[in-house]
């Protein structure tokens, strides 16, 4: 299992999934755009990619390209990064020992700190 998706972590890291799911109501838009739109909105060479199985996926995956997040919507979701530790390592250590987002012993690199590396 992923230890991002253990039911430990996903307890931890609700409060993010909860954010998103608000400004998408406000958006009327899906969790899933308003985090693509997110990671399209850090800078204009970045650009997300996301994987699917289903036509549907892919379609919703499409329209966060289409969504504009605001200043303000930015930085709510920003400072709520800034606040909550992400519980749960992306992949299992072994295979994040070969992903190079680890720091030694002293562990991973947060979202911020990866994104002012570039």
């Amino acid at each position: 299992m992923v230890p991002r998706f253990t039911p430990a972590a996903l307890d931890a890291n609700q409060f993010l999934v909860d954010l998103l799911k608000e400004v998408a109501n406000q958006k009327q838009a899906t969790a899933a755009q308003i985090a693509l739109s997110w990671i399209l909105a850090q800078k204009l060479w970045i650009v997300p990619i996301p994987g699917t199985t289903k036509l549907s996926r892919l379609e919703e995956n499409i329209g966060a390209a289409n969504i504009e997040l605001t200043q303000d919507e930015l930085k709510s979701i920003d400072e709520a990064l800034a606040q909550i530790p992400v519980e749960g390592d992306r992949y299992p250590e072994e295979l994040e020992k070969r992903t190079g987002f680890i720091d030694g012993i002293a562990g991973h690199r947060t979202v911020t700190q990866r994104r002012r590396c570039g």
